[in-house]
């Protein structure tokens, strides 16, 4: 499992960081997993949050940018993309992550990726966080987003 060797994020202090949940809304069983475990995430360090849902991940990048240039001080991208038998998914997926990735850089705040590329709808329930899960990536997503803006405050002093 993927999982294997994450770094453990407990008692990470974000009572200082507005932090925006932009999230899509396919596949609400999964997508709604996800968001529960970015809000836990973030509701346990303090920081403020934000929610901006959006119809699905192409359009994450955009209202995440939206969100930074707005004076977030980081943001966590969820989304779900299944597979099917189209090349549909190949495009959806390479344009959220190449956008997400040029956001943060544009940006220069972090971005938590938390969109799920998927083979099937039992990949996003194992890495949802919903009881039974075997991850919580939308927690995840979170963690990395608060650890990231913490450590460019250390380094922009």
């Amino acid at each position: 499992m993927s999982a294997e060797g994450k770094p453990e994020a407990t008692g990470v202090d974000g009572s200082d960081l507005t932090v925006a949940i932009v999230h899509g809304t396919w596949h609400p069983r999964i997508a709604d997993g996800l968001l529960e475990g970015a809000r836990r995430t973030l509701e346990a360090s303090g920081a403020r949050v934000v929610e901006y849902p959006v119809p699905g991940s192409f359009e994450l990048p955009v209202v995440a940018q939206a969100a930074l240039t707005a004076g977030a001080d980081a943001v966590v991208a969820l989304g779900v993309i299944i597979r099917g038998g189209t090349p549909h998914f190949e495009y959806v997926s390479s344009a959220a992550t190449q956008g997400l990735t040029e956001v943060a850089l544009r940006t220069g705040k972090p971005v938590g990726f938390g969109v799920l590329t998927l083979d099937d709808e039992q990949q996003g329930l194992d890495r949802a966080g919903l009881p039974g899960s075997k991850e919580d990536k939308g927690a995840e997503a979170a963690a990395a987003a608060l650890q990231t803006a913490l450590a460019l405050r250390v380094i922009r002093g």
